[in-house]
């Protein structure tokens, strides 16, 4: 049976969050990531549940194009399963310079006037693209530490740009339609292909880790309002949190997170 460890987010995030911010905002150096054979690699798993009652988000106003897109649409800052699992936030494993190759490519689409995935993670250098599947014209505006790092046209259904180039650094990048403002979506981009995004069930796992002792990460976008940015879209307080985990040789551990 994996070890598991509890992180909650009531004594911790505040201070991570200002300690994080400079590191998370701004694009970095990355140091070199070494692909090498991980034959007893380890796993992680764990989940993010909410504690308490969750706060009420209303729904998010449509103000263009509302014959394909509606009226309004959810917000899906925070989402919450029945088991009050929290989906879409990022798990990241910090400090792993040798291990396992990245794989896949990640594509963010413009379906029904939502970006998905609402919230995704990738290894910096992965193959990214961003396409659209709607009839209208959209954009997938990314911005990193206050700075625009792609704006990329999507304007016929099905076209497809590749953004890789644009994400070679790690950081938080959030992403506009700057056509309809209640469109907006996160790239977490990380140093190495040891990340998750928990499912509707707030589950994550992580697989192929080199033993040793590790920090944890977790990554939310956020649920306490901090304002509305100058196009009228909420923005809250984005929360983070870290736990120290041992991921033994061949085994695995776990470590679930609380936020509320």
């Amino acid at each position: 049976m994996p070890t598991r460890e509890r992180a909650t987010s009531t004594p911790t995030w505040l201070v991570l969050g200002l300690f994080l911010v400079i590191g998370w905002g701004m694009p970095a150096e990355v140091p070199a990531y070494e692909v090498v054979p991980v034959p007893d690699g380890g796993s992680l798993t764990g989940s993010v549940r909410f504690a308490g009652a969750p706060p009420r988000l209303d729904p998010l106003p449509v103000r263009k194009n509302q014959d394909v897109c509606g009226q309004s649409v959810a917000n899906e800052a925070l989402v919450i399963g029945p088991n009050r699992g929290v989906k879409g936030s990022v798990i990241l494993i910090e400090g792993v310079a040798r291990g396992k190759k990245a794989e896949g490519e990640l594509v963010l689409d413009n379906a029904r006037c939502f970006f998905v995935p609402h919230a995704a993670a990738v290894m910096a250098g992965a193959p990214v693209k961003v396409k659209t599947s709607d009839p209208v014209l959209h954009n997938a505006h990314g911005i990193l530490g206050g700075k625009t790092i792609f704006n990329s046209a999507l304007s016929v259904k099905g076209r497809v740009v590749d953004i890789t180039s644009k994400l070679k650094q790690p950081g938080v990048v959030k992403v506009l339609c700057d056509a309809h403002t209640h469109m907006f979506a996160w790239i977490v981009v990380h140093d190495s292909p040891y990340f998750a995004v928990t499912d509707e069930e707030g589950g994550f796992r992580i697989d192929g880790i080199p033993p040793g002792k590790y920090t944890v990460t977790l990554w939310h976008e956020g649920f306490a309002p901090k304002g509305v940015d100058k196009d009228g879209r909420p923005v809250y307080e984005e929360l983070r949190l870290q736990r120290g985990v041992t991921i033994p040789r061949g085994g695995s551990a776990a470590v679930d997170f609380e936020i509320k």
